[in-house]
């Protein structure tokens, strides 16, 4: 082994100052950076955290209102509980592990409790303003990228009690950003969910809920599709909602402490665990645990003393105990005896919605079986196709990947044709990113049943390589991301990709997974520079600014964008397009609107939008 001549020595031990740290390794402290596309990304996480501040004041009794501002790349946030003490204005986001989440009296039930949040979202800012009114005086600080650049004197105001918070996430980590306002609609009504009375004004539009998961599970849900009214329960520091439809799979919200647990944890587990097992002793029968969970609707909030999270962005609890004593109550049974008792009196209560339960989990049974055989069968096939076929590039990482922060980025193209798949296949990075690659257009699954699936190898194969046949648990990709041409037919594609998603695993789009690929329509170059273009005021912005007569090239499909090029389009700077459902959106009437029959108002609207053919896609995703 050849010897080195790199010096180490005490010069080489270098102590980070805390805004370092948190810039040098934001994803430790935020998850994944983005640019705002994916629900996820560390934007979102950063207006989290100042929320999460205000939403603990209220939950202590401060305050009944909360005002945020959010343009492009500014976040306000005004409560009005009681004020960050005077003195420690400055300290409480600028020195990690000081706040007031450490006195459990102040705050016993609280979201964030480590005091890492408001300093990392000061930390990943240009600019951060923090303001706090308290018993007649104010006091302000500000700060770039975590430094202090002026702290004012404590004055007089007029003003209620309270705390403002201003920042600007830093454009040098957050490349090229954006808010969707889809995504921050769903945050913000969620924190409504969580607190019924809590009014919340989002630039100039009021959020309140007066009945809590119940208005949740109605917001998500297509009240013609229920098979039974929403069973609500509420107890002391816990709620749950839950329903049958008719839709594929299992559908949960869950949250902690106010928190929207994405990924679940014990609670979510609990709750799971505890409906199989009190549905079967209400009705005395052995009944399997997907037979009585298939199509249901649930969401669950429990309140923990100090909860613990499995990372900084608290995604999935990972309490057992309900109180940081280990000799308390589990998790597990806390959510168990509570389901057992009120979900058995509520069927007891009420026959009608007992025997719709029981006609939905019989209903489930009988599939299951008419499926078993098929599947045996399709997974048969699926083993012995991954042995030989080339449909799958796979990559080396993937979402399961827990201990490595690069799972947020794993993705897998969608795209059709050899010649496409092969650019994306030759460009992409290894390490994160897989192809598969469709032969052909996708069959139509409109108004097909989940046999479906299993009898069709396209489908059958897709199905296996994102290993959802048993729900989004152990999704192999956080990115979905369809990669077709910019044409009639690649629109179509899209369509009939989406339609599949939908139909069978809308969970995929509901937890915001499934993208679209913008790819340019031209390359507008002169010795000197080279601009890719997405439409065509870009293309014109680009001659423009070119001059002289720049060579004009036209991408009429991906196959035709040489695999270095298309380098450049699925790194860094890669656009796409979230596949996003609306609040009120019900997926069987948008499916039956653009997949269904041609209905003559489908056609008027074809017609008038062919001018421009994404209209159609946009109307889609919006609902």
């Amino acid at each position: 082994m050849e010897s080195t001549n790199v010096q180490y020595d005490e010069s080489s031990i270098r102590s980070l100052d805390w805004k370092e740290h948190i810039r040098l390794r934001p994803g430790m402290y935020i998850g994944k950076l983005g640019d705002g596309s994916s629900v996820d990304d560390g934007i979102y996480v950063l207006v989290k955290e100042v929320v999460d501040n205000s939403i603990d004041e209220h939950m202590m009794g401060n305050g009944k209102t909360i005002e945020i501002k959010i343009s492009e790349h500014r976040v306000e946030v005004r409560d009005y509980g009681r004020g960050i003490p005077l003195g420690k204005v400055v300290d409480c986001v600028s020195k990690i592990n000081t706040g007031g989440k450490y006195d459990s009296g102040a705050f016993q039930k609280s979201v964030g409790l480590n005091g890492v949040g408001t300093k990392a979202v000061n930390a990943l800012s240009s600019h951060f303003k923090v303001q706090s009114f308290r018993d007649g005086k104010t006091k302000s600080a500000e700060f770039n990228q975590g430094a202090l650049l002026n702290e004012s004197a404590e004055g007089p105001t007029s003003q209620r009690n309270g705390t403002h918070v201003a920042f600007e996430p830093d454009g040098t980590i957050f490349k090229n950003f954006r808010y969707i306002p889809q995504y921050l609609d769903n945050m913000i009504w969620n924190y409504c969910y969580l607190n019924a009375g809590l009014t919340i004004n989002f630039n100039g539009q009021k959020y309140f809920s007066q009945n809590g998961l119940l208005d949740l599970l109605k917001s998500k849900s297509d009240a013609e599709s229920l098979r039974y009214p929403i069973i609500h329960l509420k107890g002391d520091d816990i709620e749950l909602a839950m329903t049958h439809g008719n839709q594929y799979g299992e559908e949960y919200y869950s949250f902690v402490n106010g928190q929207y647990t994405t990924q679940g944890g014990t609670h979510l587990a609990a709750f799971r665990e505890a409906v199989v097992k009190a549905v079967r002793e209400h009705f005395g029968k052995d009944y399997a645990p997907e037979d009585i969970r298939s199509s249901i609707i649930g969401a669950i909030a429990i309140r923990v003393q100090e909860p613990v999270f499995e990372s900084q962005t608290k995604t999935k609890l990972g309490s057992n105990t309900i109180t940081p004593d280990p000799n308390s109550t589990t998790v597990r049974t806390f959510v168990n005896d509570f389901v057992k008792e009120r979900l058995d009196n509520f069927l007891h209560m009420n026959p009608e919605s007992r025997d719709a339960l029981k006609k939905r989990i019989e209903q489930s049974e009988r599939e299951r079986k008419e499926l078993a055989g098929i599947k045996k069968l399709a997974n048969d096939r699926a083993k012995k196709a991954n042995l030989h076929n080339k449909k799958l590039r796979d990559c080396r990482l993937h979402l399961t990947d827990l201990k490595s922060e690069q799972r947020y980025e794993t993705t897998l193209f969608i795209t059709e044709g050899d010649s496409a798949s092969g650019s994306i296949t030759k460009s992409r990075d290894i390490q994160t990113q897989a192809v598969f690659s469709l032969r052909g257009k996708p069959l139509n699954s409109f108004g097909l049943t989940k046999k479906i699936v299993y009898e069709n190898e396209e489908f059958n194969l897709l199905q296996h390589a994102l290993d959802v046949e048993n729900g989004v648990e152990n999704l192999r990709f956080n990115r979905i991301i369809i990669a077709t041409d910019a044409d009639v037919d690649g629109m179509h594609i899209r369509l009939l990709l989406m339609t599949f998603f939908l139909q069978f695993f809308p969970d995929l789009v509901r937890n915001g997974h499934l993208f679209v690929l913008e790819t340019p329509l031209f390359r507008v170059r002169n010795k000197k520079e080279t601009i890719y273009c997405y439409s065509e005021e870009e293309k014109q912005a680009a001659i423009d600014k070119l001059g002289s007569k720049p060579e004009i090239t036209r991408f009429k499909g991906l196959g035709e964008i040489s695999p270095e090029e298309f380098g450049k389009f699925i790194g860094e700077d890669m656009r796409v397009e979230p596949v996003i459902l609306q609040k009120e959106t019900s997926i069987q009437k948008l499916l039956s609107y653009f997949m269904g029959k041609n209905t003559p108002e489908r056609q008027r609207f074809i017609i008038d939008n062919l001018k421009v053919e994404k209209n159609v896609e946009e109307l889609a995703l919006a609902g």
